[in-house]
Parts: C-alpha cells; structure tokens; sequence
C-alpha cells in the first residue's frame, strides 16, 4: 500500500509514519513545502515501511495525485482553521482521482463540513474521513459506550498533553487564533456560541487505581466534537470540550489575552503564536504524563445518573495518541476492513475496543468512574480498582461501619532529633521488635478516624475522601497536618502514594513531602500492612509493618 502524507515530517504526520514502523508492505511519501525537512525526516527513519520525500503544494496537490496514484491520502499538514478560499481543494482532488481520503482535522467547521461531499464521495467509490484523531473519534467512541447505560444530557471533556510532548507551529497558530473569538456549541439545548481560551474549568483526570494527574485547568477548545457529537445523541442538551496545557502560568497568560481580546475586540493573537509556540516547547519540567476524560451526566430509569472515563499515559506513549486512530484505519485497510464509502466525520470511524487493542503493551491506561457517596470510603476511591485487591484488604475497607482489627508488629524509629521530634509530636510508638496492635475504624463526618493502639501506646488520624485539587485521592490528617495520598492498585499490593499536603489548609512545599514504601496485602489469609513514613532532610520518622485480623466482637 502506497501512501502519501502530507505534512509527513510534522509532528502528527512524523508520529504516524513512526507507529506504521513494524509494516514492510508499506511505501509512506512524506510530502510538504519543505524538501529538505522531508528528505532529513526520511533519512532519520528506522521503520520497515519504504520511504520517499517528496515536495507538494496542498494547493496544486492534483498533478502530484495523478503521477503517484497512492491508494490512500493522509492529510497532517493544518492548520485546518486556516485553509483559505478553498478548504477542500485536497479533498476535492482525492475525489477527482478516486483516492481515498483521511484527515487529522481539529476544526470544527470543517469536520463538520465535509459531508457536503459525501454524494460525490460515493459516485467516485471512496472514503473521505475528517477528524481521525482523538478528538473526536475517541470521545465518541467513549460516549457511544456510555449511552448503553444512560440517556446522555450533558458531556465534558477534555485533554492534558504532557509537557514534555510538544505542539507544532501550526496547531499553536489554530489555538491562539481562536482565543477569544466565538466557537460554536449547544448550550441549554440550543445552538449557542463560548468564548474559545477564555472559559475554563477545573478536572482531575484518575483512572481507577493509578496515580491521578495533578488537579488541572481547563480552556474551552474549538474542537469538532462540539459540533459532530450533538447529533449522534438526540438528548443532549449541553457539550464542551478543553484543553489543560502545562505549565499553568503560560495557560492562564493566555486565558487573560483571550478574555481581552473578545472583551475590547482586538484582532487575532495569531501573531503570538510563534512566541507560545518557542516558550511553550521550551518550558518543560514537571511530571512526564498526560491524559483525556470524558464526563457525561444523564438519565436511566428516571434517575439523574454521572459517568467519567479517564486516560492516563505515562512517559512517550501519550504523545502518540492522537496519531493512533489513523493508525488503527490503515491497519484495518491492510487487513481488507474498508470504511464505507461517502464523506463524513469519523466519529464512528473505530470503537473503544479498537482502543484497547492499540494501547495495549504501552504506558496508556483507561477506566471509567461511576460516583456512589454511600460507598465505603477506600471504594469511593478507588472506584473499578477496588475489586482488584486481595480478598483480606478488601474486607478490611469494605465495611464503613465501626470495627476494630487486632494483630502484632513490629515499629522503628528514626534517630535524628527531627525525626524524634515529629514522631513524638504526633504520637508515633516507640521502637519494638513485636507489639501487639490493635486498629479501631470509627465513621466520622463522612471519613473515618483510624486510632491505632501499639501495645499501649495510642494515635490517630481522620481519613476522608478529598475535595477540590485533591479529587480522587485519600486525605489522611494527623493534627492541624493533611497529606494527600494516591490509592495504587499494583498487583497484589494497594500503595500509598503521597501526592499534595498542607498545614491547617495552606499548601506546604511539594519538596519537603513526607513520602516512603507504604502498601497492604494479603498474606497466608491476614491483612498485612507495611507503613513507611520519611521525610526530606529529616529521614525516617517511623515505619510499622506487621498483619491483622479482624475481631469479630
């Protein structure tokens, strides 16, 4: 299969032609304006697939069609929102020459627009899809799964690119050049317009049983889902879609020029874009990790019901996302799996198992979350995850009455006068190579107080399921002191991660972070925990290890 890519050497394009890299029976043309960025790009290349560079005009791309006849055109040049006159003139010659067609679009208007072609697509007997990427044929994917178990009202969702990702020059020119301008939605049922960048939203993107993203800031993005989501779902009355860009401070610069230039009607920020394009690329420290959510509110069986997917991927794995769906189509192509002929929006393009499929063996993680306040509160939590865990530490969250486990362990203490000092502030015990334990579970304002009892020697904390920039994690309180922690599932341990803390509600500095190998399982049929508190500068303050049972009085 010969296929030509226009924009080939980008970033979506680039990514692409990596993802085919396992396929022999591939001959991919990288194609653009510039030459030599395409020739550096196909000598660099370490696939299977053969390359060739080659120079092309998306203007004049016909005669370039007719002298290679490929059996498929990828389009990863953009910016989509800026084509000219003639925003189709590609897809009109890949019409012309009975070739068929798929984009990485991100604009709405012309996702939205390309069924216009769609009776000229199926007298030429090919496919033209717009939009093949995660927006919006992820997202519908997901709703399509959600709308088995509710009527759908209300979607949001959004998507956190990692800061070591990148962005290209022309999807940085598409953003800024609708900040603060109108993008199109439904609102209240009606078609209605937001302001794109300046409308913003808050979200903790958690898969159930790994470490959540960092609580983030959300823009209103003019993506197509606004517009190819509404009618797929007849009772949907509300969709908006974000994006959350780290580092926050250049996002919020943004919202603030976005909000200025709609409020005292300034041109377009267009301008700026290579100075967002340069910063942006080069301000890049913080966590390797990005991830999307969609969350839809809705009815079943006359009762108001919420669902959330989450998407979580570590390290180079996410950054290849949004080239996957292109991906999965011309693999389904390889394998005789044709799309249907005609023009439209791909939102129907793949399913959420095709997903499944592409992410498995990567750093790419996804669960949904349905929210129950009357669930035990490590359940609330951990959500999916929580039936994962050993039959031992399941039973000693499950109950969200009071109870008490007995066993014994063993305690150590840090020996610096810090460590000394913080331990006997809060009430650690004193070191001992077996002490009898007792934990007691008491309900208390929604949470619960642990009392933990070593041979005498009593302290406590409250637990309780956090709020705010700490949705999705456990807050444990030892004094005018709260940590927020991270519930991990890994294998047959639940781990304790410490992720956020402060003092009597004021953020404390993430680098004196008291953290440490803290997880329960289960062994020869007992809860066993493994406690490890430590703290920067100051080392271990104590760690408890030992196992309980329960006691059935």
């Amino acid at each position: 299969m010969k296929i030509l890519i226009l924009g080939g050497y980008g970033v979506f394009g680039g990514r692409l032609a990596r993802l085919l890299g396992d396929r022999a029976d591939l001959k991919l043309l990288i194609c653009g304006r510039n030459f030599a960025a395409a020739t550096a790009f196909c000598d660099s290349y370490t696939g299977a697939p053969v390359l060739r560079p080659l120079r092309a005009d998306r203007q004049h791309i016909a005669p370039l069609l007719h002298a290679e006849r490929p059996d498929l055109l990828v389009d990863a040049s953009g910016p989509f929102q800026d084509y000219g006159e003639h925003p189709y003139s590609v897809i009109e010659a890949c019409i012309a020459a009975r070739i068929p067609y798929l984009d990485f679009a991100d604009a709405a208007d012309f996702v939205f627009g390309v069924a216009q072609f769609d009776a000229q697509a199926k007298a030429a007997g090919i496919f033209v899809l717009s939009g093949v990427s995660s927006f919006p044929v992820l997202t519908a994917a997901v709703l399509r799964e959600m709308a088995g178990r509710m009527d759908i009202v209300a979607v949001e969702g959004g998507i956190a690119p990692s800061p070591y990702a990148g962005i290209g020059l022309n999807v940085m020119r598409a953003v800024v050049g609708y900040a603060g301008a109108p993008v199109k939605l439904q609102r209240n049922g009606a078609p209605s317009h937001g302001l794109g960048l300046a409308e913003s939203r808050r979200f903790t993107i958690a898969v159930p049983g790994k470490v959540p993203l960092r609580n983030l800031h959300f823009s209103l993005v003019d993506v197509p889902d606004l517009q190819v989501i509404p009618p797929e779902h007849p009772t949907l009355t509300d969709i908006w879609m974000g994006a959350g860009p780290v580092p926050e401070v250049l996002h919020r610069v943004l919202n603030l020029l976005a909000r200025a230039r709609a409020r005292f009607s300034l041109p377009s920020l267009v301008p700026l874009s290579s100075l967002f394009y340069t910063v942006l690329n080069r301000m890049k420290f913080g966590e390797h990790r990005g991830g999307m959510y969609v969350h839809a509110a809705g009815m079943r069986g006359g009762q108001a019901v919420e669902e959330s997917w989450h998407l979580l991927a570590e390290g180079e794995d996410g950054p290849y996302i949004p080239s996957m769906a292109i991906e999965a189509v011309v693999r389904k192509l390889l394998a005789g799996e044709t799309p249907a002929e005609g023009a439209r929006p791909a939102t129907h393009a793949l399913a959420l198992s095709d997903y499944d499929r592409l992410f498995e063996g990567r750093a790419i993680f996804t669960g949904f979350r349905s929210e129950d306040p009357h669930a035990p509160l490590y359940q609330q939590v951990l959500g999916s995850a929580f039936a994962q865990l050993p039959a031992q530490v399941q039973a000693l969250h499950a109950d969200a009455g009071e109870r008490r486990w007995r066993g014994t362990a063993e305690v150590r203490r840090g020996r610096g006068l810090l460590a000394r000092m913080v331990a006997a502030l809060i009430g650690f015990p004193p070191a001992a190579s077996a002490v009898p334990v007792s934990v007691g579970f008491t309900p208390e304002r929604g949470g619960e107080r642990w009392t933990r009892d070593f041979g005498g020697r009593r302290f406590s904390s409250w637990q309780r399921r956090g709020q705010g920039r700490n949705t999705h994690l456990l807050v444990e309180r030892f004094g005018i002191v709260d940590v927020a922690l991270a519930l991990v599932v890994d294998a047959d341990c639940l781990r304790l991660v410490a992720r956020r803390w402060s003092c009597l509600g004021i953020p404390l500095p993430k680098a004196l972070l008291p953290g440490g190998n803290t997880f329960e399982t289960e062994r020869d049929g007992r809860f066993v925990f493994d406690v490890e508190i430590a703290a920067p500068w100051i080392g271990l303050i104590v760690g408890y290890r030992g196992s309980l049972v329960a006691d059935p009085r």
